[in-house]
């Protein structure tokens, strides 16, 4: 265990896009800050390094892992050894023993040190997960490495490369290891080669800028979202209630995109307007007939009246033609998969990341978490077209010597490629995975081509168009899915006649609300959070009923916190202290300057900014928690009203509700009237449970839907003396009566 210790700097930041109440009073806060001093803390001593064992052990970030650079390192000779249900592999090589063991994931967390619920706190340090949480089962990793490291006479750490692996690997080295340092293993795929090639290729050192960048990460994470949490609660439950709120450095001004796009719609107020059409006839060709629309809109009634005399009129019409090449698309980066994957298959970010990681843990992929569209240099990409052909007609189509590539790049990984490995698999990673081969392999293919068409003509100074579009050549959308629709027109040049003028009038629409993956995007496009966590910090909005609904609407609940946060602490969500804080994170990672200083110059200016938002909060408690009261009212309220699906067939008074229960962990509809009428009626478990507005032929129930992953949609009846269900009712008691019976034979043996 270690305690942190950090000495303190400050960085004035502005914020532009608020408007100018807000970037006075924050300009007013940030000079506060700026006077906060914090006194620096003792240096630690560095620990010295231990010498052990004769054995040479390989740690891993995740089992699977272990297991393919084990077999991968000893041409499929390790043993595999369990310790406590643990396994981990042994093996020769030359005339050194290896030892290859895991982690699974985190083995430590932060926490802080002495107990209490103020805030502001920041005297935390790291501590094993099973001293942190209870019933913690990372402990029998952990006992096993405390083991396997006094054996070691080096240690070689095999994580995932990127800030997380190397946080994880770190904490395993300093102090599970008691080490210094250790030597580190870089790959971008568990493919055999690659694994061979890593550990002949040997770093002599942790990389320094990820660790420590990543270490920086946890940090303020932990300093903002446990503070600012609890600042946020505490004013709820100064009001006597008591509610789960949550609130970040990067939550903050994502819910806030998300909320200023809600007030915009909210205020949006729709006009009309008019688009007005003529249809010509070819005089040469009298079945040559198109319809061309004026290349404006009308959005003053009066205006039409100059289109009125346009009939019969004599006008010349052309048509132009022009070839459009559309380059085929780079291959992905993470952010890219996540909003393709949603756009053809509606799965979601982080659905999209674990399907991914569970991917590049079976050798099928490159290492997901990369912001790259380059290939690895060195790699031998028809290697790769070569095998995938076996399972992959489409390689047919790869004919382009040099791949496209993208601008961006990730100085860890290349782009997310398939390895040429394969495995059958199945929902979420097939798709997932069928999409990355895809992309793979349009990138060799050829460009498409596409004739656009424009039929134009003039008339009294005002111009008509029509517009079509048709692909002459597929080239990579043979292989590719794309979202392209032809449009088919007919030429027409020459003088025709205008035989009809029509108008339709239409309503201005308001702003387009953000999907799962077009708010991911915006937070890349504004720097906000990384490739990693901006799917989870998606998810946090959610669970915390903050956001809801795919087309993402922010709650009455979330529209209010960040209400009460403008007006109190704006500090939370501004961006630019924020991408600043970010930036000076990535920065680490290529740093010639000492890390530790970086360090404490990023933490500094965090620290800073908490300790003014504590105070703002801690003035203004009672006015924030009847605000957030207020909010968390209204919510429920209006969750009473979307869950109603009708009037109660029992007492005839109350309204039947779907309602959680948190103790079965399941859905199930009762009455309104609760507790004088106990009417509850039974559900699908596991699964999310929608209204669908239709009633059931056979009894007149509402039907509700039943969604669970990897499955269609199951509309069904729930009431229990409905024909329609007792086939699901029979099959779920006989599945309960089974697990009974095992249970029981369980028992029986104890």
């Amino acid at each position: 265990m270690v305690k942190i210790k950090i000495n303190q700097e400050f960085m004035p930041v502005d914020d532009a896009k608020h408007t100018i109440e807000i970037q006075e009073k924050q300009k007013l806060r940030l000079e506060e800050i700026e006077k906060i001093e914090i006194k620096p803390e003792k240096k630690t001593r560095k620990k010295k390094s231990i010498k052990k064992g004769n054995s040479i052990l390989i740690i891993t970030e995740k089992p699977q892992a272990a297991e393919k650079i084990a077999y991968a390192l000893s041409e499929g000779k390790a043993r595999k050894v369990s310790d406590a249900g643990v396994a981990y592999y042994e093996f020769s090589k030359g005339k050194e023993n290896i030892i290859v063991a895991c982690a699974v994931g985190h083995l430590f967390s932060l926490s802080q040190k002495n107990k209490g619920s103020d805030y502001p706190i920041f005297d935390i340090e790291w501590k094993p997960n099973f001293e942190v949480r209870k019933k913690d089962w990372t402990k029998r990793y952990f006992n096993l490495l405390s083991k396997l490291t006094k054996r070691a006479k080096e240690i070689i750490i095999a994580t995932d490369y990127d800030t997380e692996g190397e946080v994880i690997g770190y904490n395993i080295v300093r102090f599970i290891a008691n080490e210094n340092d250790a030597k580190r293993m870089k790959f971008s795929s568990l493919t055999s080669s690659e694994i061979k090639e890593s550990y002949d290729q040997i770093m002599n050192t942790l990389d320094w800028g990820q660790a420590i960048a990543g270490e920086t990460r946890h940090f303020l994470d932990w300093f903002y979202g446990i503070n600012l949490s609890r600042a946020l609660m505490q004013s709820i439950k100064k009001q006597g209630k008591f509610k789960i709120m949550s609130i970040g450095r990067v939550q903050g001004p994502a819910l806030n995109l998300i909320v200023e796009k809600e007030n915009s719609i909210k205020k949006f107020k729709s006009t009309p307007y008019w688009q007005v059409f003529i249809l010509v006839t070819e005089v040469k060709d009298k079945k040559n007939k198109i319809e061309l629309k004026y290349i404006k809109d009308i959005v003053n009634k009066k205006e039409l009246e100059k289109f009125e005399k346009l009939k019969n009129k004599k006008v010349q019409v052309e048509t132009r033609k022009t070839k459009q090449v559309i380059y085929p698309p780079a291959p992905f980066d993470l952010t890219t998969l996540q909003t393709e994957s949603y756009k053809f298959h509606g799965i979601t970010p982080s659905r999209t990341l674990q399907a991914a990681q569970q991917l590049y843990l079976s050798g099928l992929i490159s290492y997901p978490r990369t912001s790259s569209q380059k290939f690895a240099k060195g790699t031998n990409l028809q290697e790769i077209l070569k095998k995938l052909s076996k399972h992959f007609k489409q390689t047919s189509f790869a004919t382009r010597k040099k791949p496209i590539e993208g601008n961006k790049s990730d100085p860890a990984h290349p782009a997310i490629t398939p390895t040429g490995e394969y495995q059958e698999t199945d929902s979420d990673k097939k798709k997932v995975y069928e999409l990355i081969v895809k992309r793979f392999i349009s990138c060799f293919c050829e460009d498409a081509e596409l004739e656009n068409k424009t039929v134009e003509t003039e008339v009294d100074t005002l111009k008509f168009k029509a517009r079509g579009t048709e692909i002459k050549k597929q080239g990579w959308m043979q292989v590719y899915p794309v979202k392209m629709q032809e449009k088919e027109i007919k030429d027409m040049n020459g003088e025709a006649k205008i035989d009809k003028v029509k108008t339709e009038e239409k309503q201005t629409q308001p702003p387009k609300r953000y999907s799962p993956a077009s708010i991911l995007s915006e937070l890349e496009k504004r720097n906000l959070g990384t490739k990693a966590t901006r799917a989870n910090i998606l998810e946090t909005l959610y669970d915390r009923n903050y956001i809801k609904d795919k087309s993402i609407i922010a709650t009455e609940l979330g529209i209010r916190l960040i209400g009460a946060l403008k007006k109190h602490s704006p500090i939370i969500i501004d961006e630019k202290l924020t991408r600043d804080i970010e930036k000076e994170m990535q920065s680490m990672q290529g740093s010639k300057q000492t890390l530790s200083k970086k360090q404490e110059k990023t933490i500094d200016v965090a620290k800073k900014a908490i300790i003014k938002i504590s105070k703002d909060f801690k003035k203004n408690e009672d006015k924030i928690g009847k605000e957030l009261v207020q909010a968390n009212e209204a919510l429920w309220a209006q969750e009473k009203i979307d869950n109603q699906i009708g009037d109660c067939p029992v007492c005839k008074k109350g309204k039947l509700l779907i309602r959680y229960s948190p103790r079965f962990k399941r859905s199930f509809v009762g009455c309104s009237n609760y507790p004088e009428c106990k009417a509850t009626f039974s559900l699908p478990p596991g699964s999310l449970i929608k209204k669908t507005g239709k009633l059931c032929e056979k009894c007149s129930f509402p039907l509700l839907m039943s969604l669970k992953k990897g499955k269609r949609p199951w509309i069904f009846c729930f009431n229990p003396n409905c024909e329609t269900n007792k086939e699901w009712r029979e099959r779920a008691k006989e599945k309960r009566e089974a697990n009974n019976e095992q249970t029981s034979k369980q028992e029986e043996k104890v």
